[in-house]
């Protein structure tokens, strides 16, 4: 084998799916906690059908990207990851005008993604074309922002029962949640 081939070969072998699994598992293990990372495991799903059809429905979106926050370092496309550009409370922004969001502080592939495309990590302008051609109810005034903090206990005590009472308080029929 050439070291041509040598170089394709070890960059194949480089290019694998990230096991975030086992990363996570290993990143508690090294910050020193007793146990690796516990996925959730719900016995019941937090889910609900539908009370009416989708195109009569209230939609909001709820999103995990994080407000731009001007003094936080890069958070545009192809940014490294950016801790300092991580939000720790549940936040509400209204649609109009389109929000400034990034991606930057969540991890994900870098390589093969750019997040040069908001609507990949926020489909603003994609449910606004579904409400304008009636395939979905009205779009709610405003959406909800999620943190990622890897705490099952925050994300089910705290934050998860916050984003149901907003949607709550705006008569919302159905959400979308994007996940970064």
């Amino acid at each position: 084998m050439d070291v041509e081939q040598v170089g394709k070969t070890i960059e194949a072998a480089l290019d694998l799916p990230i096991r975030y699994i086992d990363r996570s598992r290993a990143y508690y293990l090294a910050l020193g906690y007793d146990n690796p990372y516990r996925w959730a495991h719900n016995v019941d799903a937090p889910f609900a059908p539908l009370k009416k059809p989708l195109t009569q429905s209230r939609v909001a979106l709820i999103t995990t990207a994080a407000p731009f926050k001007p003094d936080a370092g890069d958070q545009g496309p192809w940014a490294p990851y950016n801790a300092s550009a991580k939000f720790t409370e549940v936040y509400t922004m209204p649609i109009k005008p389109a929000p400034a969001l990034r991606i930057s502080h969540v991890c994900y592939d870098r390589k093969h993604t750019s997040a040069e495309d908001i609507n990949t990590y926020f489909p603003l302008q994609r449910l606004k074309e579904a409400a304008a051609e009636e395939r979905i109810g009205e779009l709610n005034s405003r959406f909800y922002g999620l943190p990622t903090l890897r705490s099952q206990r925050l994300t089910s005590q705290r934050d998860g029962p916050r984003i149901l009472e907003l949607c709550r308080d705006d008569a919302i029929d159905a959400a979308v949640l994007i996940p970064t």
